[in-house]
């Protein structure tokens, strides 16, 4: 039998790496990032912010943009496992440069932009498109359920841009919505195991209240009984 080297994926190690060697050129990320960091304007997000002297710092909605996007790219629209993400993948920690955005950031920043967001990732997706960067890697394993027909369109030549941006702004619309509701979906999930934990521990204090009631008063009858 040949010997070969053991190598196991399941294990944490300490290495040192640049981010932005992470996102190689000519791939789905690169142009994400390329595209929202040095030709996108993002100055329509930018009123919504009133931290100009005073409050805390925010993320930037470069950064935002950029997680979001890829992650839809993977079919992932939810913005916990966004964060989560951000906190094991390499990818996301290098198109977040290793911040890791709180989920309800997340959640807020896409309810409260959403027409900014569509607009911006339609411009960058029409790229990508032209450049062949969508290919199967976006549409293969969006939540859209195009049939085969429309599925064998995307990995066509370019035709026409009109068509393919109505088919892009759809795409778009559907992960922003499904991101959406699965945020809302999962902030009521919350509220009902936090309701569900408040009354479990109400429950628990109160047995525990009798519990000790009872014992008090059986040591304290036991007391009586070896006096007497």
């Amino acid at each position: 039998m040949p010997r070969f080297k053991h190598y196991n994926y399941d294990q944490d190690v300490m290495v040192v790496i640049n981010y932005q060697e992470q996102l190689q050129p000519g791939t789905f990320e690169y142009a994400v990032h390329y595209l929202i960091e040095h030709k996108l304007d993002l100055s329509v997000f930018h009123p919504k912010y009133r931290n100009d002297v005073t409050g805390r710092t925010a993320y930037d909605p470069a950064i935002l943009l950029k997680i979001i996007l890829f992650a839809y790219s993977k079919g992932i629209t939810s913005s916990r496992e966004i964060q989560w993400c951000c906190e094991t993948n390499i990818i996301f920690k290098a198109l977040a440069c290793d911040t890791v955005p709180h989920f309800t950031t997340l959640a807020n920043f896409v309810s409260q932009h959403a027409d900014e967001i569509e607009e911006l990732f339609e411009q960058v997706l029409l790229v990508c498109h032209e450049q062949g960067l969508l290919g199967n890697e976006l549409f293969a394993i969006d939540g859209c359920k195009m049939s085969s027909n429309a599925a064998k369109e995307w990995s066509g030549t370019f035709k026409e841009l009109g068509e393919k941006r109505g088919k892009l702004k759809r795409l778009i619309r559907h992960h922003l919505r499904e991101h959406h509701e699965r945020d809302q979906a999962e902030t009521e999930a919350e509220l009902d195991r936090d309701i569900r934990r408040a009354n479990t521990i109400l429950s628990l204090d109160e047995a525990m209240s009798k519990v000790d009631r009872f014992l008090k008063t059986v040591n304290s009858d036991n007391n009586c009984s070896t006096l007497a």
